[in-house]
């Protein structure tokens, strides 16, 4: 079929965007309702952002795999993209405390806005609070899938 690297990339980013959404749901309905965890934002919010995330994570995968030339490459490759942002996104250690340096750094990460969306709705926060925020992770979503158009290695027989 005359396929291009768009359309396989975009057509695995749908198929992992779809299992993403149910991912986030159970996630988010187990969270609430098993583990009792109590949001004082609104839910929908905490749903969206957390469907995001789970997209957003797709998505690199998909941008990092396409970038790599082997799989060995993409399995080696994971772990020098999720390490950093677990390291300066405010999980381990306030963002206000970082260095600044590090602090500019998780500026430039995505995980660093799907921590701190979340943590503002656990406080309260409302769409106004959050929309910069959100709008980085679909930005950092976009930005994944054109990498990994741009960087798909395509043979053809």
């Amino acid at each position: 079929l005359p396929l291009g690297r768009a359309d396989v990339v975009v057509g695995y980013a749908l198929a992992f965007a779809l299992l993403a959404t149910v991912q986030g749901l159970v996630l988010v309905g187990f969270t609430t309702w098993v583990l009792g965890m109590d949001v004082a934002g609104s839910l929908g919010l905490v749903v969206l952002v957390a469907v995001l995330d789970a997209v957003l994570g797709s998505a690199l995968g998909l941008g990092a795999s396409a970038l790599a030339r082997t799989e060995f490459q993409a399995v080696q490759l994971m772990p020098a993209v999720i390490f950093p942002q677990l390291l300066v996104c405010g999980i381990l250690m306030p963002r206000a405390d970082m260095p600044q340096a590090l602090e500019w750094f998780s500026r430039a990460m995505p995980l660093t806005y799907g921590i701190e969306s979340m943590q503002q709705l656990a406080l309260g926060a409302a769409w106004a609070d959050v929309r910069g925020a959100i709008g980085a992770i679909a930005l950092f979503v976009v930005g994944a899938i054109v990498l990994g158009v741009v960087t798909l290695r395509r043979r053809t027989p």
